[in-house]
């Protein structure tokens, strides 16, 4: 039995006349009468009893009837979503993330697949290190990522997202809190909440930041989560250098205060080069559409310094 052969008994079926039907399908009465004498001795019964005036369904042609007609509505639906992956249109996009991006950057990405790629379902895989995402492109384990460049592997495509200022978090009752943008010169003093990790870029960017400022960082604390490190914060023991998506956050006893001295580390979007799957072009282009993702690796040019106060 071919899906041709149920669509032409489905026709008939429906017209209940073989020269309207043939008429629908564009083709002769002949060979369709041919087809339908054809699927009936596959089927071994009478689909049809003809008469001069008309045609009817046997009571083993209504049953087919009901079959062939969701077979063929499967048919049509499955053809339907080969189609919307093939054009990128539909399919799954796994998303991997550094911590912060999860409260700023990967809602606005969310926002605007929903808009402009509805079909295309988000699987997020959040706080990634940068050689964690790099490792878990390479791998196939996620096909895109949010991370801070730069990227040690080959292979891999970056657009740059944002260039983020480091602002300092601290504690509420700290005499910086409230302060305008402060110089990093000031913080010399102060002890450190930082990232644990040695291949965190912002932690490395902290350190780098601080010896342009003509000093050391003192390590105070080491911590292997944000929300960790903003809890350590509020506790009043030490202070924090962080990218500004930190904003998106609000936590009772911490204050934000913007950094005088030119800090930043970058935000970008990456994913494997030899990765061809419509979907990750259609998520990439409507990025590109909206401002998300530059379309070219241009670094993006560093936003204002954060006024002081922000909470």
């Amino acid at each position: 039995m071919e899906i041709r052969q149920l669509r032409y008994f489905v026709t008939v079926a429906r017209t209940r006349h073989f020269g309207q039907a043939a008429e629908r399908l564009h083709m002769n009465q002949s060979p369709l009468s041919q087809a339908i004498r054809q699927l009936e001795s596959q089927i071994g019964a009478t689909l049809f009893t003809r008469t001069t005036r008309k045609v009817d369904l046997t009571p083993a042609g209504e049953a087919l009837l009901r079959d062939a007609l969701r077979i063929l509505e499967s048919v049509g639906s499955a053809q339907e979503r080969v189609q919307q992956i093939a054009e990128g249109r539909s399919g799954l996009v796994r998303v991997g993330s550094t911590g912060l991006a999860a409260y700023k950057q990967l809602p606005q990405l969310a926002r605007i697949v929903a808009r402009e790629a509805p079909g295309i379902v988000l699987k997020f895989v959040p706080d990634l290190l940068t050689p964690a995402s790099e490792s878990a492109l390479t791998e196939d384990r996620i096909d895109v990522a949010l991370l801070r460049p730069p990227v040690s592997r080959t292979g891999l495509v970056t657009r740059p997202i944002a260039r983020e200022k480091l602002v300092a978090a601290v504690p509420d009752r700290h005499r910086l809190a409230g302060a305008g943008p402060v110089g990093l010169g000031e913080l010399r003093d102060e002890p450190f909440v930082v990232y644990a990790a040695k291949e965190s870029v912002v932690a490395s960017a902290v350190t780098e930041a601080c010896l342009a400022a003509g000093f050391l960082p003192h390590r105070a604390h080491e911590v292997a989560e944000t929300s960790v490190m903003l809890t350590l914060v509020a506790a009043g023991l030490g202070i924090a250098l962080l990218p500004e998506s930190v904003l998106a956050l609000r936590i009772e006893g911490v204050r934000f205060v913007g950094i005088a001295d030119d800090a930043s580390v970058d935000l970008a979007l990456a994913w494997r080069a030899d990765d061809d799957a419509p979907a990750i072009r259609t998520l990439v282009s409507a990025l590109e559409d909206n401002g998300f993702v530059s379309p070219t690796d241009t670094p993006p040019t560093a936003l204002d310094p954060v006024p002081g106060g922000h909470r």
